[in-house]
């Protein structure tokens, strides 16, 4: 796995943004000759999928990898991982910030652009924790056509004092709903430890009225807690559907690393 610190000029907010940005790259049994005749090359056979990642708040571009293992399972999972540096605007746009406009159009123009990662609805995912959870659901909910799937886990799901329907999940759920658009698959977790678990269990009852694919899964004795996100984010990347050249049977093939 290849594991780049992007330092770059935004466009849209104006200023530099740090990134985070995995790609699977040859493994050493690869290297090795040992998983077949062909020889091991840093040029991928097609783009690979992606999974735009999101940190909760207090957090960085950096966080979710020093604290999980996703670069691990991105890498035994062919997928690539960016994560970006949110600060603690919850992804949404505001008076002085446009992180909802810098998500939804710079961000995939910059990898897309820089990186072999698909442009394709199909080969797209977004997943995010508590504030990156809430930020998962205005994104995909607000823009269901951009997403094959979606990872919440322990997210802030009731809006964050938001009503709107640009900065609230549910609100923005109903408007999609009734324009006839088609949500992204859904995996919500939380554990039952957790302070958002009763918001969380709410809101995936009231996404299935109306009419999304949703995964619950509550998780028995966790909190709010890098432990679990740990456990979630190699669940979720096993969950997601796929239709890459990288997957198996529609899912994840992992490889030897």
């Amino acid at each position: 796995m290849a594991k780049m610190t992007v330092n770059v000029i935004s466009y849209v907010l104006k200023r530099t943004v740090d990134l985070t940005v995995v790609i699977p790259t040859p493994t050493i049994p690869e290297s090795m000759g040992m998983m077949g005749k062909e020889p091991a090359r840093h040029t991928p056979k097609a783009k690979y999928p992606v999974l735009y990642l999101l940190h909760g708040m207090g957090n960085n571009h950096a966080t979710w990898t020093g604290y999980t293992n996703v670069e691990f399972f991105a890498e035994e999972r062919n997928i690539a991982v960016v994560m970006m540096s949110g600060e603690n605007k919850a992804y949404i746009d505001n008076d002085r910030d446009a992180f909802f406009r810098f998500i939804s159009e710079e961000l995939p123009d910059l990898v897309t652009g820089l990186f072999p990662i698909s442009h394709r609805k199909e080969d797209t995912f977004i997943a995010g924790l508590s504030m990156g959870g809430y930020g998962t659901l205005i994104h995909a909910l607000r823009q269901p056509e951009r997403f094959a799937a979606l990872g919440a886990f322990s997210a802030a799901c009731d809006g964050m004092g938001e009503t709107t329907a640009e900065n609230d999940p549910y609100t923005a759920a109903k408007e999609s709903a009734a324009a006839g658009k088609t949500f992204p698959k859904m995996y919500i977790a939380c554990g039952d430890k957790d302070f958002l678990f009763e918001p969380n269990l709410k809101f995936q009852q009231k996404m299935k009225d109306l009419g999304a694919d949703v995964t619950w899964v509550p998780v028995e004795g966790f909190g709010h807690e890098w432990r679990f996100w740990n456990q979630q984010i190699e669940a979720f990347l096993d969950w997601i559907p796929r239709e890459d050249p990288y997957a198996e049977n529609g899912h994840s093939k992992r490889r030897q690393i």
